[in-house]
């Protein structure tokens, strides 16, 4: 037993060492005013680990007081911002800011120290007290005298703090920039031409405070100097620094001391007045200071964990203007005044019941904010009790189990953590830590039925409510908690989770799309119920949804089709009596029971009184003979409603012709005669085309006759030319100028002449060209003799070559002679049509 302790105490010493050695402070700045959730640092390079073991071993970061002001993410290292924080109003005048943090990790228990500094920004303005301050500075003052300056106070610190002053342009007076020891600037006014009350009684300045930021914060006062008749005696303090202890705590109006300055001058020259001077916020709300007699006082709470010290810069001021100044330092001693605070760390709630002995139940860390022994503590807990108190490191404990648990004897403890310090008198607190003693997972599910059968209206809107499954487990907290889901399945071929949902945590379960009674009038699916033991257990059980049906759907007429087209026409004979059977309206509706009964009424007719329907079996019947004057169209208008709620109807038109002789099965088809609109729109188009052809008729006469006319008159020039050039020979024919020959008989050639160059084959004019004849050569050149030629030509086809070739040379020489277009032999266009030699007719 002594070898088991011995081991077990070098062990601790051990741990104790290693913990001390890897608890060093890690020191990391965030400047303040960040948003929440901005990184700060990542520990893991400090801490020299990866994420999966950072993670693995539960760390978690404690900071120090109540407020936590930093969160961990334990699965990356990073530290990140949980609240926006304010430098200012966390640690006022205190430089460094600095707040302390421990990441703690179990598995081995570890504790990592981390000192956050809050970085200071330039987020506050100089601020002076007042917005005007009032000097009064006597006459024939001695230049480079100085008047220090009320300091502006500037929340921010070090370099965002006020660093400059400046002065408003002046011809007495100049600016002096003084540093006070902590570092703080204030500025003087110095004197640097003699005032002259004569001349001047009031002097107006403006006083500006620049800090020294970025960008650069100004803050302003004015300063209004009255200058006053000559003192030349300065009040004289007995000490230049008091220095005061004090207990924190202190009672309100409990002196803390009395400044006492003396002036030699008489009269108002002699009363002194004391005020303070440069001091900040919490000075003025700490102390107050008697104007007449110099005591300083306690006027607020004097507390050592938020200010250990002041020092305070009084002013005593007689009645000529002129001051003197001191200091007072007050050092505040601690009082045990702080109870020990029990912060829980980690707990382990509920714990199972057959968890192994020195399970760690909870971690948690117990503070004093007093210093000396008024900060040491000691923590005990109760007996009786499974559990046992373990001390660790920086003020953390352990509390774990020392025996078995029984859940059957005990379901949960209350366990009462005390902690005393050791100060005077003692001051102590309590903690009560609630630890729930969890069972084993051995009860699965079970449902409330053994088949579930809900109803749905088609037509529902997605995400409706269906109905609601629900099991229960006799297990408690995680063991009894159930998750529903649904089992894979098919419903009309697709799963069935497209048709319905159930809700993991309720069991409610829900319609995912409208359902159409038509298509879908029932279906059966398997919802499982699994509890959130280990090993998970769970049961199954069948729901049947019954669509319910809904009048959604119209009638439909089958007969007569209304398809948009033209209408069919029922044959009704003149002769028909009452009762005649005209027609038969058919009509469907995709809907069930009472929601497709259909009836049927006649709307609207030609002439109300000549036919009727049958409400339940839609037959077009006459209710009288028919006359001779009834019209011969007849047009029926039917209503088909169906016996739902609320109703659905369609109509159907009907077309009826009153005919003669409808007995004939040969009878011809009855033209319908159309409608006077339809009638009156084809005349109106009727007109516009008639109206369109006469103008492109009568412009294209028009063009024509212009166009012979020309040729007309070409012809006549070229005939009186060919006359001059072609006198005729002794062959040639005599009656050749008939023209009144009757009908074709005779072959003309006709030739298409082009002008010379002519790309675009200009039609130029149509000449006579004489019959086939020969150019034969004369003894004059200039008079050629042309013969005719009446030979047979049997091949019509080598005939016309010849006659080409001839015709050919007669048009270059006319041509040559002429000065005319000339035609060449490859472009004659021949007729023939019962044709004699002595006939050829040709035209140029």
């Amino acid at each position: 037993m002594e070898i088991h302790y011995n081991r077990q105490g070098w062990s601790f010493f051990f741990y104790f060492c290693m913990c001390g050695a890897i608890c060093e402070s890690i020191h990391y700045s965030v400047p303040e005013e960040r948003k929440s959730g901005s990184l700060v640092a990542n520990v893991l390079k400090n801490l020299k680990m990866d994420v999966k073991e950072f993670s693995a071993r539960g760390a978690q970061l404690i900071s120090e007081g109540t407020k936590q002001y930093f969160q961990l993410d334990p699965y990356s290292g990073n530290v990140l911002l949980k609240d926006k924080i304010d430098r200012e109003a966390l640690c006022s005048q205190k430089d460094p800011c600095v707040l302390h943090s421990e990441i703690v990790l179990e598995n081995p228990w570890q504790v990592f120290r981390i000192e956050v500094e809050i970085e200071d920004v330039n987020d506050n303005s100089p601020q002076f007290s007042k917005k005007e301050f009032l000097l009064e500075i006597p006459e024939q003052v001695p230049t480079n005298t100085r008047f220090p300056l009320e300091k502006a106070q500037d929340l921010d610190k070090g370099e965002n703090a006020v660093q400059n002053y400046t002065l408003s342009p002046n011809e007495n007076f100049r600016l002096a920039v003084q540093s006070h020891s902590d570092g703080s600037k204030y500025a003087e006014l110095v004197l640097q031409k003699p005032l002259d009350r004569e001349e001047v009684a009031q002097l107006f300045l403006i006083l500006s405070a620049v800090d020294g930021g970025t960008p650069r914060r100004t803050g302003t006062a004015n300063i209004v100097i009255h200058i006053l008749d000559t003192n030349d005696n300065f009040p004289q303090f007995l000490d230049s620094v008091y220095k005061i202890k004090m207990k924190e705590n202190a009672l309100r109006e409990t002196l803390v001391t009395k400044v006492e300055a003396t002036d030699r001058d008489f009269g108002s020259y002699g009363d002194i007045t004391y005020s303070f001077s440069q001091v900040p916020e919490n000075v003025l709300k700490a102390f107050s200071l008697n104007k007449q007699t110099g005591v300083l006082t306690a006027a607020g709470t004097i507390d050592y964990e938020e200010e250990r010290s002041y020092e305070i810069s009084i002013k005593a001021t007689d009645g000529g203007g002129l001051s003197a100044y001191c200091k007072v330092i007050v050092e505040v001693e601690d009082m045990n005044d702080n109870a020990p605070e029990v912060s829980l760390t980690s707990l382990t709630s509920p714990l199972s019941e057959d968890s192994p002995l020195d399970t760690v139940v909870a971690l948690f860390r117990v503070t004093d904010e007093d210093s000396g022994e008024n900060g040491r503590i000691s923590c005990t807990t109760e007996a009786m009790l499974p559990f046992l108190l373990k001390a660790s490191v920086n003020k953390y404990y352990q509390l774990v189990t020392k025996q078995a648990m029984d859940r059957e004897i005990a379901s949960e403890y209350n366990i009462t953590i005390t902690a005393t310090d050791w100060g005077s008198p003692r001051l102590t607190s309590t903690r009560i830590i609630n630890v729930q003693i969890s069972d084993v997972n051995d009860n699965a599910p079970v449902f409330e039925k053994s088949t579930y059968e809900m109803q749905l209206w088609e037509n529902n809107i997605p995400g409706l409510l269906i109905g609601l499954v629900q099991a229960k487990d006799p297990d408690t907290e995680k063991n009894a908690k159930v998750s529903y889901s649904l089992l894979p399945g098919k419903v009309s071929g697709q799963p069935v989770s497209s048709y319905v949902s159930v809700n993991s945590e309720t069991g409610n379960l829900y319609a995912i799309r409208s359902l159409d009674y038509e298509q879908v009038k029932d279906f059966n699916f398997t919802v499982r119920a699994v509890d959130h033991g280990s090993p998970p257990l769970s049961s199954q059980v069948m729901v049947r949804v019954v669509i319910m049906d809904e009048n959604d759907n119209t009638p439909f007429i089958l007969y007569p089709l209304q398809n948009g087209s033209s209408a069919s026409n029922d044959l009704v004979p003149r002769g028909a009596e009452a009762g005649y059977l005209v027609t038969k309206v058919v009509a469907v509706d995709r809907d069930s029971g009472q929601n497709s009964w259909l009836s049927y009424e006649l709307l609207k007719a030609t002439e109300p009184g000549l036919f009727s329907v049958g409400a339940q079996n839609g037959e077009v019947k006459t209710m009288r003979p028919i006359h001779k004057r009834d019209s011969f169209k007849q047009k029926l208008i039917i209503g088909v409603r169906d016996n739902g709620h609320p109703p659905q109807s369609t109509s159907a038109t009907l077309s009826i012709l009153l005919v003669d002789g409808f007995s004939d099965p040969y009878m011809k088809m009855v033209d319908i005669p159309k409608d006077e609109v339809v009638e009156q729109e084809d005349r109106t188009l009727t007109m516009y085309l008639v109206i369109c052809l006469v103008v492109i008729s009568f412009i294209f006469l028009v063009s024509m006759l212009v166009f012979v006319a020309i040729k007309i008159h070409k012809r006549r020039k070229f005939i009186e030319s060919s006359a001059l050039n072609f006198p005729v020979g002794p062959n040639f024919p005599e009656n050749y100028g008939d023209a009144d020959a009757g009908s074709l008989s005779r072959a003309y050639n006709y030739e298409v002449c082009l002008a010379g160059g002519s790309l675009n084959s200009e039609f130029r004019f149509l000449r006579p060209f004489f019959p086939v004849f020969s150019v034969e050569p004369a003894q004059s050149q200039q008079n050629p003799r042309i013969s005719s030629t009446s030979q047979e030509v049997p091949n019509y086809a080598a005939e016309g070559q010849v006659m080409s070739e001839a015709r050919g040379a007669v048009s270059e020489d006319a041509a040559a002679r002429s000065g005319g277009p000339s035609c060449t032999g490859n472009q004659p266009i021949t007729a023939n049509a019962n044709i004699g030699q002595n006939d050829w007719l040709s035209y140029q």
